[in-house]
């Protein structure tokens, strides 16, 4: 499986609540600033950096959603 995103996308972030449950009432914007390594499973994971706050994070590509 191939990167869907490619290094300055926007897209949205799924905050993940307690247990791993999506928190549905919070959507960040983040832009991609790197695609990584595919893991041993097969998902595509990327370092994205907020657009408000200064926090990066890695993320599988499930986790991330294009802006509508």
């Amino acid at each position: 499986m191939a990167h869907n995103y490619s290094i300055n996308d926007d897209v949205h972030h799924q905050l993940q609540g307690p247990q791993g449950r999506a928190d549905l009432k919070q959507r960040s914007i983040y832009t991609i600033v790197t695609c990584l390594p595919i893991e041993a499973d097969g998902r595509p994971r990327y370092r994205i950096k907020s657009k408000t706050d200064n926090v990066e994070r890695v993320v599988t590509e499930e986790q991330i959603r294009r802006l509508d």
